[in-house]
């Protein structure tokens, strides 16, 4: 199935909140086009609202809620929520922070004794800068891991009760029930949304595997490009495909939600 196209439907214009990925989804080959930065601005200057919900540490979710044009940030897949308000910036958690970092120490020994049998691979450069996570690097600041070891490391995970997710860099791994799209119902909902008002108004832009279930919950849905590389692996796939990946994608898309009359 090819979802590429050229416009929105006009169903496209009640869309008030833009929920999107980060990693090779506002970002392309490790960088941030200036393009995205302006799509994002033009996005909040139309009115909507940008929310980021990403796999990112908590470390790297500050730094996006504090200085990028974005109105929340949902960090380490929903495990901590950081937004602004009244010109300064909060965080806060379903979990007890403490409860968390406990369950991440244990986890983090759990997953180093895995990665015994994988040599060739490390935890991400950015590990101390998460509170729930522990996530292991799989492309970002080293050649792409096959899918075949990607899934086996994930299955193992899993095996230990936690709950793990592949996006095109991590694999990122947790205890604890949160999620991306759990986290972003009770976000939105949190809001002011009903059930339906959710599907009507809301949409998610992503790029990979650990983006299937937002575009599950969120019928309007969008893929940059890169999502095409795991096309045949998605249980749940994006409405719509830009032509254009990346960040590049992103800024297509914009540009097409805000000329939908």
């Amino acid at each position: 199935m090819n979802s590429q196209v050229t416009d929105l439907s006009p169903n496209w214009k009640d869309i008030e909140w833009v929920l999107t990925d980060v990693d090779d989804t506002l970002t392309w080959q490790g960088q941030l086009p200036p393009e995205t930065l302006i799509s994002l601005q033009k996005l909040r200057t139309a009115g909507k609202k940008v929310v980021a919900v990403t796999g990112a540490c908590a470390g790297w979710g500050d730094h996006i809620a504090q200085l990028w044009p974005v109105d929340a940030v949902l960090a380490e897949n929903g495990a901590v929520i950081m937004e602004k308000k009244d010109g300064f910036l909060t965080m806060r958690s379903d979990v007890p922070i403490e409860d968390i970092r406990n369950t991440q120490q244990r986890l983090k020994v759990e997953i180093e004794a895995i990665l015994a049998d994988y040599p060739d691979l490390n935890l991400t450069l950015d590990q101390a800068y998460r509170i729930c996570e522990v996530a292991i690097d799989i492309g970002q600041n080293r050649p792409k891991v096959d899918s075949e070891t990607v899934n086996q490391i994930v299955a193992r995970i899993h095996a230990l009760g936690a709950s793990a997710t592949a996006s095109s860099i991590h694999i990122n791994a947790w205890y604890g029930d949160h999620s991306k799209k759990d986290t972003a119902t009770a976000f939105l909902k949190e809001k002011g949304l009903t059930d339906q008002q959710i599907k009507q108004t809301a949409c998610y832009v992503g790029d990979s595997m650990n983006d299937q279930f937002m575009f599950e919950l969120l019928p309007k849905s969008v893929g940059v490009a890169n999502i095409m590389h795991y096309w045949d692996q998605l249980q749940h796939k994006p409405q719509v495909v830009m032509s254009k990946p990346g960040g590049f994608g992103f800024a297509e898309f914009t540009e097409k939600l805000l000329s939908v009359k």
